[in-house]
């Protein structure tokens, strides 16, 4: 049904696209031409105009309605669960995790044993005080 959908809804785009393009053109860079009046073509003038303007309007309308319809099926497919449900992938609360930010942080190893105490991390230095901050100078 979603494959579907995009299908319809993409050649609604491309028959949107063609529509707007074939429209009488005020000076812009459209593909319908300015001014060619003498020429006899499928349709002319008003009818023409009429034609093209209803079927906009019609694509517009297939276009909202399309698109609104994959944005419910979207957010239907992707529903959230309650919290209160068990996902069942919980990690026991005595299996550390291989991956701990702290750990690495710390200096402690990934493959370290649960029990094996860590590195200790060096203490920082202590920053001697100045007695007046020093700024760039301009010369």
């Amino acid at each position: 049904m979603h494959t579907v959908l995009i299908a319809i809804h993409l050649i609604v785009v491309l028959a949107l696209i063609a529509v707007v393009l074939l429209q009488r053109s005020e000076g812009g860079l459209g593909l319908g031409g300015g001014g060619s009046g003498g020429v006899s073509g499928f349709m002319t003038g008003r009818g023409q105009a009429n034609a093209l303007t209803r079927a906009t309007a019609i694509l517009a309308a297939l276009f909202f309605t399309t698109s609104m319809t994959l944005a419910v099926i979207s957010h239907r497919s992707a529903a959230p669960r309650s919290i209160l449900e068990g996902s069942g992938t919980q990690q026991p609360a005595n299996q550390p995790n291989a991956d701990n930010l702290l750990d690495t942080l710390r200096g402690g190893s990934a493959g370290q044993a649960p029990g094996a105490p860590a590195a200790p991390a060096p203490a920082p230095a202590p920053a001697a005080p100045s007695a007046t901050p020093e700024a760039p100078q301009s010369r």
